[in-house]
């Protein structure tokens, strides 16, 4: 079920205004009678913990290296930072630490930037293909921003800064909702409110999580729904028994799913019950089945081994594969993947951490390319997020909480190849570094946000009321959607 909204009572009537307004719209109309596979889906990948943005995508110019390995590599501690380009992996050498791992991997601009060069993480090797092929694009610098800041106004607090700033929790809630801690509504499910109309009957499906509970997907009444990484979270098993009865099951369902509830309490269970048995039973049955790839390479054991985050896309594709058994014209998805809080052991962590990604979206890109229906990458987007960059100095065996981080976002719909925004200057003491090596985002939460929806179909006259600092900043759109 989702929780009551926590926003005020002016903007909970503004969001459901626009909901209902874009419902009853002729775009929302012709989308719902549109023929063929008129479909969108955005699936925000949500690293858990703050990944360590600058260990994922670097600067290599001969300026910005020598910054970097001053900052990752000081004297008397273990280095955390990464081999230059062309350096071929040590054998021998500590499985996940740099040396085993080998050069960070080139990648080539297509609007180059005068005096700079950027590499990737030397596991990404499947994601720098997909950058070379202009499936992924680089965002870089993105942080929860409420306006244009810099570390002067930073330091004397004149610029209005985002609430609790480097807490894992408040900051989870600030990336997913722009609210502090306590808030019950994302942006992605306000998005989802606003295309549920177009699905039809199948608008239950118009968010979804294999990842368990997601604030982002929450919307202002429509809950999301959950499903597991095998698929439909059944309550009944039509072809087993229960208690060695198959007429059990029909009992049980009708205990759980009774109308003669009294009570809120059991009206609510109650209706949860019925809908998820309703859920189940329609999700069992479209639910195609898909070739699996979800187990990865562990640079740290050598050994194949099961890759959470490909399981949750492989749900996510086969909801995809089903969408138009469902009708389904527009779906958000969320997954996410956990242990980035790397404040020790960064390097056997981090590295375990990059293989699982590239696995995973690599992976989930060639399943999309080869559905049943067809190749559906230009139909979806993938985009990642997470709590905050770390910090660019090592504590010794890690990083600390930083700020803004850089991101990926892949599809055929993207205008990949490229890097976007202003990539921070690398370095103690520069114009970004607020403290600590935290680095100052240069966009903001709101702007990454707005350009992916933009693109999911959501005209400009409702942005505002999704993304409520996104009048503070100049550019609406950051240009990686074609």
């Amino acid at each position: 079920m989702c929780s009551p909204s926590t926003f005020s009572p002016a903007r909970r009537g503004l969001l459901r205004a626009g909901a209902a307004t874009l419902a009853a719209s002729p775009f929302v109309r012709a989308l719902a009678a549109t023929a063929g596979d008129d479909y969108k889906a955005l699936v925000c990948v949500y690293l858990h913990g703050g990944n360590d943005a600058y260990n994922t995508v670097l600067a290599t110019d001969t300026t910005s290296w020598y910054a970097y390995h001053r900052a990752r590599a000081p004297a008397g501690s273990t280095s955390i930072a990464l081999a230059a380009p062309g350096t071929s992996p040590v054998a021998g050498a500590a499985r996940g630490s740099p040396a085993a791992l080998g050069g960070v991997l080139p990648i080539a601009l297509q609007t180059p930037q005068a005096g700079r060069t950027f590499a990737l993480n030397p596991l990404l090797t499947r994601m720098r293909s997909l950058y070379g092929n202009r499936r992924i694009a680089v965002v870089s610098n993105v942080g929860t921003l409420r306006e244009p800041t810099t570390v002067a106004g930073f330091k004397a607090a004149t610029n209005k800064l985002p609430p609790k700033l480097f807490s894992h929790n408040d900051q989870q809630m600030v990336w997913q909702s722009f609210e502090p801690t306590g808030a019950t509504v994302g942006w992605g499910g306000r998005m989802a409110e606003m295309m549920a109309a177009g699905n039809g009957s199948a608008g239950a499906f118009t968010a979804v999580s294999p990842n368990g509970h997601a604030l982002w997907l929450n919307g202002p009444t429509l809950a999301p729904c959950q499903i597991s990484v095998d698929g439909a979270v059944r309550f009944d098993n039509a072809t087993s028994p229960l208690f060695d009865s198959m007429s059990a099951w029909a009992q049980l369902r009708g205990v759980v799913a009774s109308d003669t509830e009294t009570g809120t309490l059991e009206r609510a269970y109650a209706d949860i019950g019925r809908r998820s048995m309703e859920r189940g039973a329609l999700l069992g049955n479209a639910l195609p089945v898909l070739p699996a790839a979800t187990r990865y390479t562990s640079p740290n054991t050598g050994l194949a081994t099961d890759n959470p985050l490909a399981q949750q896309l492989q749900a996510v594709a086969r909801m995809i594969a089903a969408r138009q058994t469902l009708g389904l014209k527009r779906q958000v998805f969320f997954v996410g993947l956990g242990g980035f809080d790397t404040h020790n052991g960064q390097n056997a962590g981090h590295a375990e951490l990059m293989a699982r990604l590239d696995h995973a979206l690599g992976g989930f890109h060639d399943t999309l390319a080869t559905l049943p229906s067809g190749d559906a990458t230009g139909l979806v987007t993938t985009f990642t997020a997470s709590d905050f960059g770390r910090s660019l100095v090592s504590n010794g065996d890690g990083t600390d909480h930083g700020w803004g981080g850089h991101h990926f976002v892949m599809g055929a719909a993207v205008r990949g190849g490229d890097l976007y925004g202003r990539f921070p200057a690398v370095g103690l003491d520069t114009e970004s570094d607020v403290g600590s090596g935290r680095l100052l985002p240069s966009l903001s939460v709101d702007q990454y946000g707005a350009t992916l929806a933009r693109w999911f179909g959501v005209p400009d006259a409702q942005l505002g009321a999704l993304f409520p600092n996104l009048a503070s900043f100049g550019t609406r759109d950051l240009g990686f959607m074609a």
